[in-house]
């Protein structure tokens, strides 16, 4: 019974970057709030939602025990009471015919089974979506956004994993990504006119390799596909605001880092095969 509940703790499903914008982002603003906390009161219920994202963000991953641990001051009623609560809050509730969901269900957390005297428990760490959502409504410090880049690393490799040498690069246009988590990136046919590089071509590439995972995507893709948003908006921005000057600032990001270099251009080069593809396709319109 107890493996059966790790098992269905353990299925969080979340899809792709559109799914968060389309689905995940406007159902946990109406479950647990628009605006964060700290700035106008929230019905109980949100607040408590929201102080557990936010602790999730900045300590990792933990299990209820431990998260219960940090706000109760040791207090033995008080751990286990919060527990129980944070469970609840995390699978939620289904009892007397009703349902109640929990982040879980919603997509924000992620639960891991981890061995711990020979016990099997669940611990749990916000996913791609959770991050998003804690940085486009919670109203983080950069400071809480670096630490969350620090804990998350491995979640986010080619961005969380970079973050500290992209900010030695590009200074605090790194927390853009609160344009990317807010969903209000340029990524339409007007970044055609920013220059002679293929913005447009890039951003339309991008939705055509991860447009059949919106039900469903693997959290590496969902973490390559979220990281590419961020460096090709990098680079509309630099265009927008410097032109060939913002380009080679843009740049430098990939000099000096080989692993991020391959990443990116990989992709890039992904990008030229498939408009050459298309091209050659078109002359079959022929007569």
């Amino acid at each position: 019974m107890v493996e059966d509940m790790i098992v269905a703790e353990s299925s969080t499903k979340f899809g792709n970057y559109l799914s968060y914008l389309r689905y995940t982002l406007p159902t946990a603003k109406q479950l647990f709030g628009e605006h964060s906390f700290r700035k106008k009161k929230l019905r109980l219920h949100q607040e408590k939602i929201q102080q557990m994202l936010e602790s999730f963000a900045v300590n990792g991953s933990m299990t209820t025990w431990e998260m219960a641990k940090t706000q109760s001051g040791y207090d033995a009623a008080s751990v286990r009471a919060l527990d129980k609560d944070f469970r609840r809050l995390l699978v939620g509730r289904r009892e007397r015919g009703k349902a109640s969901l929990g982040l879980v269900d919603i997509g924000l957390v992620i639960a891991e089974p981890k061995t711990e005297n020979e016990n099997t428990i669940n611990s749990y760490r916000l996913s791609i979506h959770g991050i998003l959502y804690c940085i486009a409504t919670l109203e983080l410090t950069e400071r809480e956004i670096d630490i969350m880049a620090s804990k998350y690393s491995k979640v986010l490799p080619m961005l969380f994993g970079k973050w500290e040498y992209l900010k030695s690069i590009i200074g605090s246009n790194i927390y853009n990504l609160q344009i990317l988590a807010s969903g209000v990136a340029l990524d339409n046919i007007r970044t055609t006119s920013i220059s002679n590089i293929p913005i447009f071509e890039l951003y339309n590439y991008l939705n055509a390799k991860y447009q059949n995972y919106y039900e469903s995507i693997s959290e590496n893709d969902l973490a390559d596909q979220i990281s590419l948003w961020f460096f090709i908006h990098s680079l509309t921005m630099y265009l927008l605001n410097d032109g060939k000057k913002g380009l080679q600032t843009w740049k430098k990001i990939f000099q000096n880092d080989k692993e991020l270099s391959f990443w990116f251009f990989s992709f890039v080069d992904e990008t030229i095969t498939f408009y050459k593809k298309r091209l050659d396709s078109a002359s079959e319109l022929k007569f």
